[in-house]
């Protein structure tokens, strides 16, 4: 078949080398996905994003070039064209044009769909942009979200909530070319969907389990490496889970009930004002830190937030563990030896940091625990040399899997709400310093979300009944002054 004249021009002519070299990079990086055992992320954005951007502005160039021709040349003809079927040369450019169309249609809604797919993929998320994303998808992947993909808490369903991500992804691209990200990334996010709306798909807060017990473990800085037990009975719910959300840690969350608060930071660390709202009754409670009023114009101009699940679970997955957390689970794991003299001493001075990078993190990791052993006790050097290797790669994978240097990230960077030892978590409300115009407290009692039923050093722990409240008691001899202070004055996050 005849090619129209007006076709011989450079835009068209590189419009066609656009297009055809797209098509068939498309197709060898397509084959290349299909064969390859090792999915590399930059394969899908060139084969779905990138490549078939190019082969549509170069086919949409084509007809451009032969435009401006036929208008230089003075070929433009205003009258609408005539279709004649009975003319054999436009009943075969018709075909060609149909099937043309009708292939390219076909091949875009599967381009289409496949594009759709890889950017909602957990690849996409978390290998696409690797030093920025590096230690989000770390902790996703070793995180109880590890199976769920990013796109289901981050965007949920629905198509409104997946064109704003697309839209605020667009941002986000601009950042990570120009570096124009924060590091570490600023939290909390901004304008993030309700937890009621992705959280609550999966976790029903009317059938919770009513209460859970946990145990937990750490170890002591001494020479034995002591190790210290305690399990807490966690009122996540009711004594009965029939009684719904009446009590227990989870009645934040009751239907019935709405709980609103002022974070006078940015980072929601401190919370001054809290509106507690019966929605049955319509009794309203308002409760202020006595150490730290609110004016009437502070009250009125900052940020009303209806609390939720991403209140307190603000870190459900990616949790940043501390040194002191991830060398006492390395220890229980069997990672780190216990049984060799001193380890939880020297990993907890040799992790403090600032680190530049992680080269130099893990150099300089090894270098001060061989050194520690080989120089002040050459004793154990010798005859636990092996042991002492054991441990350095232990605490070497926990370091990677927690402490990013290059987004300056750590443990410090996002505090975890959960708890109130090394954040102050629950006591940002339950601090015993918030009071209402009536007097009533919210209270700082440790026995309103959980009850001590066994606590103490191995082969000398401390029993009681469920029903029973048993008193902490310091693994370390601090008198009662556990009781007065917040606990992060000792304990709070401040290196990784």
């Amino acid at each position: 078949m005849k090619m129209p004249k007006s076709i011989s021009n450079w835009i068209s002519i590189a419009g066609a080398l656009f297009a055809i070299n797209a098509f068939i990079l498309i197709i060898i990086l397509f084959i290349q996905a299909l064969l390859s055992e090792h999915q590399n992320p930059y394969n899908g954005m060139f084969t779905y994003i990138i490549l078939p951007i190019i082969m549509v502005i170069g086919l949409l160039l084509i007809p451009i070039g032969m435009l401006i021709k036929r208008i230089r040349t003075k070929e433009v003809d205003q009258r609408w064209p005539v279709l004649d079927m009975n003319n054999s040369r436009q009943r075969q450019k018709l075909v060609l044009v149909s099937v043309f169309t009708f292939l390219f249609l076909i091949i875009s809604a599967m381009g289409s769909y496949e594009a759709f797919n890889y950017t909602e993929s957990v690849e996409f998320c978390g290998k696409l942009c690797h030093k920025v994303m590096e230690p989000e998808y770390t902790t996703y992947l070793h995180s109880p979200h590890a199976r769920v993909a990013c796109v289901e808490c981050h965007v949920g369903e629905g198509a409104n909530w997946y064109v704003k991500s697309k839209l605020s992804g667009l941002y986000q691209v601009y950042s990570v070319i120009f570096h124009k990200y924060t590091q570490p990334i600023a939290t909390p996010i901004e304008n993030l969907r309700p937890a009621r709306e992705t959280c609550e798909r999966c976790h029903w807060p009317q059938k919770f389990y009513s209460r859970k017990l946990r145990s937990q473990r750490t170890y002591l800085t001494d020479s034995l490496n002591t190790e210290w037990n305690c399990s807490l009975l966690m009122k996540i719910g009711p004594s009965l889970s029939p009684m719904g959300l009446k009590e227990g840690i989870h009645w934040h969350i009751n239907p019935d009930m709405r709980i609103e608060y002022i974070a006078s930071t940015g980072d929601r660390e401190t919370i001054p004002w809290v509106k507690m709202t019966n929605l049955k009754t319509g009794d309203v409670q308002i409760f202020q830190d006595t150490h730290n009023v609110l004016d009437k114009k502070a009250i009125d101009t900052l940020q009303h937030r209806i609390m939720d699940c991403m209140d307190c679970h603000n870190r459900p997955s990616h949790s940043y563990k501390s040194a002191t957390v991830y060398t006492d689970n390395a220890m229980i794991a069997g990672s780190v030896p216990k049984e060799l003299p001193f380890i939880k001493k020297v990993a907890m001075n040799v992790l403090k940091g600032p680190f530049t990078n992680k080269d130099s993190a893990l150099t300089y990791i090894r270098d001060s625990i061989t050194n520690f052993y080989k120089k002040g006790y050459p004793a154990i050097y010798a005859e636990k040399k092996n042991l002492i290797e054991i441990a350095i790669k232990g605490i070497e994978d926990e370091f990677n899997l927690n402490v990013f240097p290059y987004m300056r990230v750590t443990s410090a960077s996002y505090l975890n709400h959960i708890g109130h030892l090394e954040s102050d978590g629950c006591f940002r409300c339950h601090s015993d310093k918030h009071k209402s115009d009536k007097g009533k407290i919210i209270s700082k009692d440790c026995n309103m979300c959980h009850t001590i039923i066994a606590q103490g050093f191995t082969n000398k722990i401390l029993h009681t009944t469920v029903d029973s409240v048993m008193e902490f008691v310091h693994p370390i001899d601090v008198k009662d002054s556990w009781k007065t202070y917040m606990c992060t004055e000792c304990h709070r996050v401040l290196y990784p």
